[in-house]
């Protein structure tokens, strides 16, 4: 198969609007066999910006459940530079019969540069991906501007849920980026969020070390066969199966590359995976030496997300809440994603934050996705790829 089209827009059919725009764009399908090829040659990731870092790259060619001729993606590329990419990953959803499994590909990402903001590229290229997808798509992330484009789309909605943040910090940054009258006085706003965090992390610490004084911390790169088998029960009605290999697979931290000097990195990469300050963080909470609770979440920049939080006995959630907690002060974080409402709610409930943001998302799927997604949920971990 030929996975690269040269398209001259001002040439076909329905794109008549694009006259003004007479270079050639080049298309390109990216499959693990293209990626791999890319890794293995070496030539991707000097002088330019890419799709992916190297380590997504890498941490991609190791999903067993990715096939070598599977999409994971188009790039529309002018003079060698990328101006579009949507990003997707093959997945087995797990059939309600548990009888089966069925492929589908979640829509991780889809950009276009500033040039061709607006213009029907956009569109082409996220429709070239749907085809090679055969449809079978599933967007659980999508910024707030895709709304409208999704509503003129046949997708459905199949599961509503909360995006919360919680702040144990002012965040200038994005006090600023939403107030831009404030720019001048960003000075003194770190200066004041500097003091107000440290007197948070201070006093939340000091809460923490007596609730947690009871229990131990296993940080782990990899699942063992007891945690698995901890774990194992827990994900059992999940949306998508669940294996040792693939749980493995999602929480590798080789999937991110820490640049202490960053500036001198030859590339910078539209897929987040590279920072100066990124890092996954796996741990079993084991009380009495018993396994209690399984905790697995990013730091990038001020940023805890939350991967994985599994806990069998309920009697132990706020307690396996308080270890989430306890360690992302300890990594001086300044803000936690969570898509896991009883988890966001147990969070400001045990600790003195500054405020919470909740907005309500969807979760959709294209009309040709024949399940059934009645009685179905999508939990945080389903999906979650950052």
């Amino acid at each position: 198969m030929d996975y690269e089209k040269h398209w001259r827009f001002s040439s076909i059919g329905g794109f008549k609007n694009l006259t003004n725009f007479m270079n050639d764009i080049k298309i390109v399908h990216l499959t693990k066999k293209v990626l791999r090829g890319y890794l293995d040659n070496d030539t991707y990731w000097y002088n330019q910006t890419t799709a992916f870092p190297k380590s997504k790259v890498w941490w991609l060619l190791n999903n067993e459940r990715i096939s070598e001729d599977d999409f994971c993606g188009v790039v529309a590329e002018e003079n060698d530079k990328i101006v579009g990419l949507v990003y997707m990953i093959p997945d087995v959803v797990q059939t309600q019969a548990h009888e089966e499994k069925q492929k589908i590909y979640w829509m991780i990402y889809w950009w276009i540069s500033n040039k061709y903001d607006g213009n029907i590229l956009s569109t082409y290229i996220y429709n070239e991906a749907l085809s090679l997808a055969k449809n079978q798509v599933i967007a659980k992330y999508f910024a707030d501007n895709a709304t409208g484009f999704y509503e003129k789309m046949p997708f459905k909605t199949i599961a509503e849920y909360y995006r919360h943040t919680i702040f144990f910090s002012l965040d200038p940054s994005i006090l600023v980026a939403k107030f831009s009258f404030l720019k001048p006085f960003k000075f003194l706003l770190n200066t004041v969020d500097y003091v107000v965090s440290k007197l948070l992390q201070g006093y939340n610490l000091y809460k923490l070390k007596t609730r947690t004084q009871h229990l131990n911390y296993e940080y782990i790169n990899e699942l063992d066969t007891q945690t698995w088998q901890y774990i194992k029960p827990l994900c059992e009605k999940d949306f998508i199966n669940k294996t040792k290999a693939y749980v493995n697979w999602q929480i590798n931290s080789q999937q991110y590359t820490q640049t202490p000097v960053g500036y001198k990195q030859p590339y910078r990469s539209l897929e987040t995976g590279v920072s100066s300050n990124i890092a996954i963080h796996n741990l079993k909470i084991l009380k009495n030496n018993v396994i209690i609770g399984f905790v697995a979440f990013l730091i990038n920049y001020n940023e805890c997300n939350v991967k994985y939080f599994l806990v069998e006995d309920d009697t132990n959630f706020d307690a396996c809440v308080d270890v989430l907690i306890e360690n992302m002060m300890r990594l001086k974080r300044k803000y936690i994603f969570t898509d896991d409402t009883r988890l966001a709610q147990s969070i400001k409930k045990r600790n003195t934050t500054i405020f919470t943001h909740s907005v309500l998302k969807k979760a959709l799927a294209h009309n040709d996705v024949n399940l059934n997604f009645e009685n179905r949920s999508i939990f945080d971990r389903d999906g979650h790829f950052y």
